[in-house]
């Protein structure tokens, strides 16, 4: 059968159980999706339920299907690395093999000192804390001085965080690109991640307008080999900052995973040219996985689930669904950093056989599909498993 569109649907973090390598990682005992559910008694998933979820892992409170309506499996991260950026570039055919550089003790001197010069402000924090720890314990020093926040995190990231009535959002933007020029080299973090925040000392909240300055993909990915075959790459939520812009022809942000669905829907509706959906539905890793809350993990989960209805019937009869993650952050974890796990894949829609697509010894497999099927150059890495679902 003829495929039209994919929508691709990253379920930002919903790993599905640790990777042979996690103890390399000090991820050993991750499983997001089967911890959440024995956390909290149960998941109640209906419709991912049906697609065949439970079929790729044991999953409390979900059961399987014998005739499920999707196809389904489970995907192995083999770059080196489990962050977002490494994490999507090899969904989409990219394969790193040096991971980006992590600092858990900071950025050195040579980074801070030419940070301070460039952008003519002073600093506070530079260690790994999480974003909202770390604003309630510097936001009124940084309301006082003006100095922004910086932090980081288990992940290859320099993040800076400012209040919206201290600095602009586009000063606050201005510095972050200052910050994504420095930090080149040996110091080239995967993002610079602007972090606004409002509100009064014990009671600040971080905003939507957080904007990530991402490196550009080291190689062609699936991305640029379908805009260059002049179709369309449809990026909902941060997957324009991500690609860095590479291979995308066209992006909205989103304010939350419920506004994502939205935006998702309204793209299907108003874009149904030949090419890709690619959306990120981050409040599951942001929101839930780095602050160790199942509870909230799980309604976000039930909260996706109500709307695939939706989702499904905006399908065409020539549309492709995937809904896959981009690596693990087990809430039930003493940490709060992400985990080095397989992720889920489910692929439905009228053109695709609900069979078991196994094991895939990659996520760029996922990239090699697409490619296949819409007849576009291969990405640098992934085998296709076309002749597998497609009917």
């Amino acid at each position: 059968m003829s495929v039209n569109r994919f929508i691709v649907i990253v379920l930002d973090s919903a790993g599905i159980g640790e990777l042979p390598d996690a103890r390399i990682f000090g991820d050993v005992g991750s499983n997001t999706l089967g911890n959440i559910a024995r956390a909290v008694g149960g998941l109640r998933l209906p419709h991912l339920e049906a697609m065949g979820l439970a079929n790729i892992a044991a999953l409390q409170g979900l059961i399987p299907q014998a005739e499920p309506r999707a196809a389904y499996g489970k995907m192995t991260e083999v770059s080196a690395g489990k962050d977002t950026t490494t994490g999507h570039w090899e969904l989409m055919g990219i394969q790193l093999k040096q991971p980006f550089p992590v600092y858990p003790n900071g950025f050195p001197p040579e980074v801070m000192d030419r940070f301070e010069a460039e952008t003519g402000r002073g600093w506070l924090g530079n260690y790994p804390e999480s974003g909202t720890v770390i604003i309630e314990k510097l936001g009124e020093e940084h309301m006082r001085t003006g100095k922004v926040i910086v932090y980081t995190s288990a992940d290859s990231v320099f993040q800076i965080a400012a209040h919206e009535e201290v600095i602009p959002l586009e000063e606050l933007y201005r510095i972050c690109r200052i910050a994504r020029d420095i930090l080149q080299g040996e110091h080239e973090v995967s993002r610079v991640i602007a972090r606004p925040f409002v509100g009064l000392p014990g009671s600040f909240d971080r905003t939507p307008n957080r904007h990530d300055f991402s490196v550009s993909p080291p190689q062609p990915t699936v991305l640029d080999s379908l805009k260059e075959a002049g179709l369309m790459v449809y990026g909902v939520g941060k997957i324009k900052d991500i690609f860095n812009e590479q291979g995308i022809t066209g992006s909205v942000y989103t304010q939350h995973n419920m506004d994502g669905v939205d935006k998702i829907i309204g793209a299907m509706r108003d874009r149904p040219e030949r090419g890709l959906i690619f959306a990120n539905l981050v409040d599951f890793d942001a929101k839930f996985g780095h602050r160790n809350n199942p509870e909230g993990y799980a309604q976000a989960l039930v909260e996706f689930d109500q709307r695939l209805p939706e989702i499904m019937k905006a399908m065409t009869e020539d549309d492709v669904l995937v809904i896959t993650a981009d690596h693990g952050n087990d809430p039930t974890t003493p940490s709060t950093d992400h985990a080095r796990e397989y992720v889920p894949i489910l692929l439905g829609g009228i053109p695709i056989r609900p069979v078991n697509v196994g094991v895939r010894e990659t996520f760029s497999d996922l990239a090699a599909t697409i490619a296949d099927i819409l007849d576009v150059k291969p990405p640098p890495s992934g085998s296709s498993f076309k002749s597998v679902v497609l009917k």
